[in-house]
């Protein structure tokens, strides 16, 4: 799932390959841009924003996208196959005279000027990952609403931009709460460590192609995607619910007895009813 250290690791290779090149193929396959054309301008840099990814080009234009849940750019050589979807999924392809970067499934696709960028990322809070990173802002941004729930104060990008589900559930963990209490509730010894602590997860990760939050080989989250297996800590099956403000459900993952906090009853229309995995 495309989170914070996933994009910085997508702009990364996106920056590698196109960065100071030419563009010799540029196909926009959205309907708004289907006539633009950037062959024969040069990749400046591709730049992370939280979840964002801004790719700039010379004359003054930034190509920006965004990857949701299962949006995703690769790069191909130019004798490679193209294995990332079939081909109605491709939404952009910029290629130069060694390397082409083809985008799939991306659910935000529009070109505008660089200068106005702010338009498409300047709702968002500091970045986890970016330059602008300010713990005293984000962790006011996240206190702004002392009666939110955690989980859902965490997903919103205009406190800090970068965490998505995995993340939210297992910083949950850490801090020792459910997704569900209110933020303003943290216990005093852990109120001021939500940013911080959510800081350390990405930066950890942002150069390993396997997430990691437990320090373990081979169990690599404790409790995402978990449900009904053994809490990594105490045993304790793992339970899973849906969690939104009510314009979208997302799933939380917590252990009952390592988290303390309010949760969603068994049987209510946020509780989740999860079938044996073959590793249960």
């Amino acid at each position: 799932m495309p989170e914070g250290d996933t994009v910085w690791q997508a702009a990364a290779r996106l920056h590698s390959a196109l960065a100071g090149k030419v563009l010799t193929r540029s196909d926009l396959r959205v309907p708004k841009y289907a006539t633009a054309d950037l062959t024969g301008r040069t990749v400046l840099d591709v730049t992370p924003r939280g979840k964002h990814l801004l790719t700039r080009v010379e004359g003054g234009l930034t190509l920006h996208s965004h990857l949701r849940m299962d949006g995703s750019w690769k790069i191909y050589a130019h004798d490679q196959r193209w294995t990332g979807g079939p081909g109605h999924q491709i939404r952009a392809i910029l290629g130069t005279h060694d390397r082409t970067a083809v985008g799939y499934r991306l659910p935000v696709l529009e070109l505008l000027r660089t200068s106005e960028e702010q338009r498409a990322v300047g709702h968002l809070g500091p970045d986890l990952l970016g330059p602008d990173w300010d713990p005293d802002q984000a962790l006011a941004n996240l206190l702004a609403d002392p009666a939110r729930p955690l989980g859902e104060a965490l997903l919103d990008q205009r406190n800090l931009a970068g965490i998505g589900n995995v993340y939210k559930s297992e910083l949950c963990f850490l801090l020792g709460v459910t997704p569900w209490l209110p933020i303003g509730a943290l216990p005093a010894d852990r109120a001021a460590k939500p940013a911080a602590l959510a800081k350390r997860l990405l930066e950890a990760n942002r150069d390993h192609p396997v997430r990691n939050t437990t320090g373990r080989r081979g169990q690599d989250l404790f409790v995402y995607g978990r449900a009904r297996r053994p809490c990594l800590r105490c045993g304790t099956p793992v339970r899973v619910a849906d969690q939104g403000d009510g314009s979208r459900e997302r799933p939380a993952y917590w252990c009952p007895h390592c988290q303390q906090g309010p949760t969603p009853p068994p049987g209510s229309p946020q509780a989740r009813r999860v079938l044996p995995s073959p590793t249960d």
